[in-house]
């Protein structure tokens, strides 16, 4: 039977922390802390996780966040609600990594393409398309990293959603997802609300 899969992009305390480099208030966070994490253990689901390391030298950036070991880094998904395969990128499209990405003890390496890397991870962690009924994506940030992910899914055949309470935008304005959601998201996902979630669940298997 196909199923449901959800992945969490970037949902790191320099995005969701009060403290955080790039915190700005997004009404996504609480949700997935107060409502969406407590679902999945109530019901013993996981998910699987994609994480920044956005150490520099980064080309075309001379801004650096989410360094490993240190606070903002760390993932709000919780280790009980999430599976332990994480991939970890370091551009905006998940399908470039570094050397050392994630490793807090070692200088990272230039950022490189790994598109076989990302599409044996996702096999491995959600299964292949022909196995997924679709992909939910939820977390940061709907105009950046969150597209850039939907668009790499849809490019490998996954069919994708987007969580509508479970991510935000960089600005975390409700005008602004409600805009990107329908252009230019509709290429490559559809928006898919908490209520018609859990409903399709009691249905549809949910082995995440």
């Amino acid at each position: 039977m196909t199923s449901w899969r959800i992945i969490s992009v970037d949902f790191q305390k320099d995005f969701s922390s009060a403290d955080g480099l790039c915190y700005r208030p997004r009404p996504c966070v609480d949700f997935i802390k107060d409502i969406l994490v407590p679902y999945f253990r109530k019901h013993d689901l996981r998910v699987a996780e994609i994480v920044s390391d956005y150490r520099l030298p980064r080309p075309g950036d001379r801004f650096e966040c989410c360094v490993p070991g240190k606070a903002g880094y760390e993932s709000e998904i919780p280790q009980d609600v999430k599976l332990p395969q994480v991939w970890v990128k370091c551009m905006n499209s998940p399908v470039w990594i570094r050397e050392n990405g994630g490793v807090a003890a070692k200088p990272p390496g230039l950022p490189y393409p790994d598109p076989v890397g990302f599409t044996e991870w996702l096999r491995t962690t959600v299964g292949a398309p022909e196995d997924t009924r679709e992909i939910v994506l939820i977390g940061l940030t709907l105009d950046c990293c969150v597209l850039c992910t939907a668009q790499e899914l849809s490019f490998r055949g996954y069919q994708v959603r987007f969580l509508v309470e479970a991510v935000d935008t960089y600005n975390g304005t409700l005008e602004e997802k409600q805009t990107i959601l329908k252009v230019p998201l509709m290429n490559w996902g559809q928006p898919l609300s908490w209520k018609q979630l859990t409903q399709s669940l009691q249905t549809v298997s949910a082995t995440f």
